[in-house]
């Protein structure tokens, strides 16, 4: 069987994950064939560590002809490159979900990969239940509401820190809206909302709630959707301490891509 030809989008602490998985034999279907990073000298290391191109540009990555590219940079950089990623023929790995509350720019993206028979596949980072989520919004109707618990450390230089959070004693919820009201003032911090959004009922209809908990360390998110007149109702609790979950996210999504099995 012929590998697939995979290409890095981004070359922190998130793609050496994937690398890592690459490298011990997770992604067997695949060889890397290049990388492209914001940062000369991390992208230099990651290229090294891969034994693959280093590019400069979108360009030289596509010239590489990769079947697919897993994007782990920013919403910025799904902004710039996504069209070009399937216009060029490739398919393209998402982390960075944020980008998709942009409601112009998604229809563009589904259009541009329509056109060139591309697809782009949603790595579900530090939540999940996905395949529920989006089979209760299909019954109609359906109410959505995510909570997040996170630390106010995580919180500093946005605009929702507060200098007398690290000083609570209690927790204290700090945002309540859309998703899509998220992640414009918090444009790294909740691609996971935008995610829920899109995989249930939109960005501008999931309800969205920040906590901020004193002591707290990683992410504590709670998803609960429902369809009231059918009866039906799902709640989903995923706790994680550090970044590490939403770097598998995007090695389950390259194996379930090419497995003979889909889930």
């Amino acid at each position: 069987m012929e590998k697939k030809r995979l290409a890095l989008l981004g070359c922190g602490k998130l793609n050496h994950i994937v690398a890592d998985a690459y490298l011990n034999g997770i992604l067997p279907e695949y060889e890397v064939v290049g990388v492209l990073g914001r940062t000369k000298e991390k992208a230099e290391a990651l290229a090294e560590k891969l034994g693959c191109e280093r590019c400069e540009n979108i360009d030289e990555l596509m010239a590489l002809k990769p079947d697919y590219v897993a994007e782990a940079a920013s919403v910025a950089a799904v902004k710039s490159y996504a069209e070009a990623v399937l216009a060029g023929g490739a398919n393209l790995v998402v982390i960075s979900i944020g980008a998709f509350a942009d409601e112009a720019f998604l229809e563009q993206v589904k259009m541009t990969a329509k056109a060139h028979g591309t697809r782009v596949h949603i790595a579900s980072g530090a939540v999940g239940g996905f395949d529920v989520l989006r089979t209760i919004s299909l019954m109609g109707h359906a109410k959505t509401r995510m909570t997040s618990y996170k630390g106010p450390e995580s919180l500093q230089n946005t605009p929702l820190f507060e200098e007398t959070l690290l000083h609570e004693a209690e927790k204290k919820e700090v945002f309540v809206g859309s998703s899509k009201d998220a992640i414009a003032i918090l444009p790294t911090k909740v691609n996971v909302s935008v995610a829920t959004a899109l995989a249930s009922v939109g960005p501008e209809k999931l309800e969205y709630h920040i906590n901020s908990v004193p002591g707290m360390k990683g992410d504590d998110y709670i998803i609960e959707t429902e369809v009231e007149e059918a009866g039906v109702k799902a709640v989903l609790n995923i706790y994680s301490r550090t970044a590490q979950i939403a770097g598998w996210s995007i090695v389950e999504v390259l194996q379930n891509a090419v497995s003979p099995i889909v889930f």
